[in-house]
């Protein structure tokens, strides 16, 4: 029976993820809907034949190639359903069938489209972090894994930390580091997780920020003016947060108590 449940949520979580290519193709183009037309090629435009746009079988199965025009198709597809997948299991194995699953399964559906088109367009969608902040706030307080008052705190909190520091980083560079998307994200981030997250999430994006924008500054021999999308960075701090919440807390105190002696 365990067995069957989670065939079941990995077969929902896929394709929730092919949806989520969707909304991450076509929610940064103005004017664009994520209901029509249809799935496509984007070379030849061809219509998606249903049993050519089964979640991750039929990219295998086509071996990457529009059946029509051969173009390559994007890894990116099946990465994003297979990442939904993975997590649709894994908020199932934290929570069961419960409504913190389904609170927290929007909230992961909305950092993994957030990751991706950060990534791309270096911009976060005011559509999603502000009904995000809303909903966050909402669920609050039907929800066992944090209080209303942590949440309202988180959100402000979160989106009041990230403006200090961009504006303290203006009025000393005169250059924008942060942009309000970083922000909003953040704000919704502490309306899901509360408040006691933001130390570590800030914490954790800031130092794998800092060492992949490093690296790509040293692999592309690029100035110090090279903007690297801090999106994806605080997305997987919430999403660790989330997940490993008991081992982060307990080797924050391990880590206090050492600085103590």
């Amino acid at each position: 029976m365990e067995f069957f449940v989670i065939l079941v949520m990995i077969l929902f979580g896929a394709v929730v993820g092919s949806f989520l290519n969707v909304v991450i193709l076509r929610l940064p183009v103005e004017d664009a809907s994520i209901v029509f037309p249809g799935s496509h090629c984007p070379v030849c435009k061809t219509d998606i034949r249903w049993y050519d746009n089964i979640p991750i079988i039929s990219y295998c199965l086509i071996r990457g190639k529009c059946r029509n025009c051969n173009t390559s198709i994007s890894s990116q597809y099946p990465l994003v359903e297979m990442c939904m997948a993975l997590l649709t299991v894994a908020l199932y194995a934290r929570f069961g069938v419960s409504f913190d699953f389904l609170y927290y399964f929007v909230f992961a559906a909305s950092l993994l489209v957030i990751i991706f088109i950060d990534i791309h367009h270096q911009i976060i969608p005011d559509v999603i972090s502000l009904p995000g902040i809303v909903l966050g706030a909402c669920g609050s307080f039907f929800c066992t894994y944090l209080t209303w008052q942590e949440s309202i705190i988180g959100i402000l909190a979160g989106g009041g930390a990230l403006y200090l520091i961009a504006f303290c980083y203006y009025a000393i560079t005169r250059r924008d580091g942060m942009g309000g998307g970083d922000i909003k994200l953040l704000a919704m981030i502490g309306a899901f997780l509360g408040w006691p997250c933001l130390l570590y999430v800030m914490f954790f994006s800031s130092l794998t920020g800092s060492i992949v924008g490093i690296a790509t500054m040293i692999n592309k021999n690029k100035d110090t003016r090279l903007k690297i999308p801090f999106g994806p960075f605080l997305s997987l701090g919430g999403l660790s947060y989330l997940f490993f919440k008991p081992q982060i807390i307990h080797w924050w105190y391990v880590y206090i108590e050492m600085m103590a002696r």
